[in-house]
Parts: C-alpha cells; structure tokens; sequence
C-alpha cells in the first residue's frame, strides 16, 4: 500500500488573487474574522508575518472537532502568489507522517483559480488521505471571496 501521496484541487475566485495571497502572506491573523466557522484563530509563535521561516499556529474545526496546527513557512513566491506551509506540530501528525500544504493563485484577466496542493506521508495505510482538509481549504476560499466581494 502507497503511503505517500499528493492531492491538489483549483477553486475559481471572482475575487483578487492579489487579496488572497496577501491574506495569507501579511495577515492570517485576521481569516477568524473573515470565516469564524472554520478558523478559530492564527498566531505568530517565531519571526515575522509574510517571511521564510517563520512559524504560525492554526486553531481551526476539522470534521467537528477543534484541532490545532503549527506551521513553518517554507517557501512565498510574489510572482506566482504562491506560499508553502510545513505541518511541524498539532493534530494531523496524528495522522500523516509528514504534511505540506501549498496554495498558488493563477490570474487570466478577470479570472483568478486558487490551487491548494497537499503532499503528504501517512503513518498507516489504514489513515486516509486528507479529503476532508482539503474540503475545508476549498470552503476558505469561497469563504475568503464570498467577504471580500461583498466588502
């Protein structure tokens, strides 16, 4: 049985891509007021918001449950607004081995598709793949456009 594995899903946003990706760069500290439901809180345990290296904690619900994630920015790339998150502490090492999230935004005119891709390790082939993140990654996003449209 393969343990690792990669998942990827594209959400179209009406929104800017510049919007989400600065979102998530200079302020994930503000996505609990933007989608309550969903992330509970961010916050900055080591450097700086927006930079290589640091690490950021995540209180967020998954499958109903209250979880947390502490993530170690790996990689930001402002051409193609794209960011890589390190899972490095919190409930999913539960379950995966190793965990690297990764969103990038594509902009064609008025069109803007967040891809968030998943690589990961899990520590059983009886764990299984993480669907159920990335439903709530993809309902972030339409939560994330659904506010900044209407404001």
């Amino acid at each position: 049985m393969v343990l690792s594995g990669k998942l990827v899903s594209q959400t179209e946003i009406k929104s800017g891509g510049d919007v989400f990706h600065d979102l998530f760069k200079t302020k994930p500290h503000h996505i609990s007021n933007i989608t309550p439901g969903l992330i509970q809180g961010c916050d900055l345990h080591e450097g700086d918001w927006g930079t290589v290296g640091s690490v950021i904690s995540w209180n967020y619900v998954h499958d109903g449950k209250e979880c947390v994630a502490k993530e170690l920015i790996e990689a930001i790339d402002e051409e193609k607004k794209s960011m890589t998150f390190k899972v490095i502490e919190g409930h999913l090492l539960d379950l995966y081995k190793t965990i690297v999230i990764t969103f990038h935004v594509d902009t064609k005119g008025e069109s803007n598709l967040v891809t968030w891709t998943f690589v990961y390790e899990k520590l059983s082939e009886h764990v299984p793949d993480p669907n159920t993140l990335m439903d709530l990654c993809i309902a972030l996003t339409k939560d994330i456009e659904t506010h900044h449209l209407q404001g």
